[in-house]
């Protein structure tokens, strides 16, 4: 286990006592249930820059605090545990990451700040099929004087509804499949030739189809060397796998959580359930699960700090595991729940939701076994 220091202590007992006051499971219910236009809060956003969370992966020039990936999977973590919804991962995780890696000074003195203030929403479209698939980008951008010209389609773009800029991974040259040949473009959502049709989750969060006809990228629009983007991607991916890896833990721990302390005070046959040795074993199966999890997000987020290039299988260690672990840990809480856990009125539900949704965004457990098995050529 990764030892945590004071600061990092301090900012996830933060987080906890936050998220638990300004955003606790019902909240969810409620944006849910109002079919809120945002499926977030802006409240919430807002007192997320007050904690500085927004902040956490922006350099201080740009009005960040640099506190690093650990930092950061301590707050997913915590928003797993109360289910919070944001666009946390999207804009402070994966845009700031794209930005900060490879965004020119004019971007980045415009947007770093922004994204730092809670003042704007980037999303990432990557996707175009059903699984998540970086390398199979379609969506071209031709030539067009000194521009371009993107045309295509991205699905599961997360925080696409409410996004003042998407960053685009589209193909310049070369065909589907290829690393080569993708770039990646910062565009104005509000771009003429752009159709956003919003999609609300099994999960009850939101995410967008989107449509791009003819729309008009300029040179300057571009993230780093037009042709050469998939690596820049890899990192941006990388940043977002660990983050969602971290919140997949802590919908893991509190349903872990919630369940034990269902067996302590739930009675039958005259004693409470928690004492049954079939239970006991099952509980404890699932702690050890919980505590290797915890160990894997944490080295993976150690190794993003240390070299973002190089962390990818740690990443993809994680974000396996973490699918494995968030699956086990939710079944046996409705399991253990009995009937109440699959209803509406018990947590629990939302919890293996959440977790369902966690389990394919950014790459399945399939995914990144076959991304570690490849490169570990077996």
């Amino acid at each position: 286990m990764i030892a945590l220091d004071e600061d990092r202590i301090m900012l996830r007992d933060s987080a906890r006592e936050f998220l638990t006051d300004k955003s606790p499971v019902s909240e969810l219910r409620r944006l849910r249930d109002t079919r809120d236009q945002d499926g977030f809060s802006r409240d919430l956003w807002r007192g997320m820059k007050d904690m500085g969370w927004t902040g956490i992966l922006i350099d201080e020039a740009n009005g960040g605090s640099d506190f690093g990936h650990v930092g950061m999977a301590l707050v997913c973590e915590e928003m797993g545990r109360t289910l919070a919804a944001s666009p946390f991962l999207s804009t402070a995780v994966m845009a700031a990451t794209a930005l900060r890696r490879s965004g020119s000074e004019e971007q980045k003195k415009k947007w770093l700040p922004a994204i730092s203030e809670a003042k704007a929403i980037i999303a990432l479209a990557v996707d175009e099929g059903r699984k998540h698939n970086p390398e199979a980008t379609a969506l071209k951008a031709e030539m067009s004087g000194n521009a371009f010209r993107l045309n295509g389609d991205k699905s599961f773009v997360v925080d696409g509804h409410v996004a003042d800029q998407i960053i685009v991974a589209a193909r310049t040259e070369g065909d589907p499949g290829k690393k080569e040949g993708i770039s990646l473009f910062l565009i104005d959502s509000k771009s003429p030739g752009i159709s956003i049709e919003r999609v609300i989750g099994v999960d009850s969060r939101n995410n967008a189809r989107i449509k791009f006809e003819n729309v008009h990228a300029a040179g300057t629009d571009a993230l780093g060397e037009v042709g050469k983007g998939y690596q820049l991607l890899e990192n941006t991916l990388n940043a977002g796998r660990a983050g969602i890896a971290a919140e997949m833990l802590g919908v893991a721990g509190e349903s872990f959580d919630r369940t034990v302390a269902y067996l302590k005070e739930r009675k039958q046959f005259g004693k409470f359930i928690g004492e049954f040795q079939a239970l006991q074993h099952r509980a404890a199966h699932i702690f050890g699960e919980l505590e290797l999890l915890r160990s894997l997000v944490l080295s993976a987020c150690v190794a993003l700090d240390k070299n973002p290039d190089t962390a990818g299988l740690s990443v993809s260690a994680a974000k396996f595991k973490a699918a494995e672990v968030v699956k086990l840990a939710v079944s046996e809480a409705v399991q253990m729940f009995g009937g109440m856990g699959m209803t509406d009125e018990i947590d629990i539900g939302l919890f293996m939701k959440r977790a369902r949704a966690t389990q394919e965004f950014l790459g399945d457990a399939g995914f990144h076994a076959d991304r570690f098995a490849l490169a570990q050529k077996f």
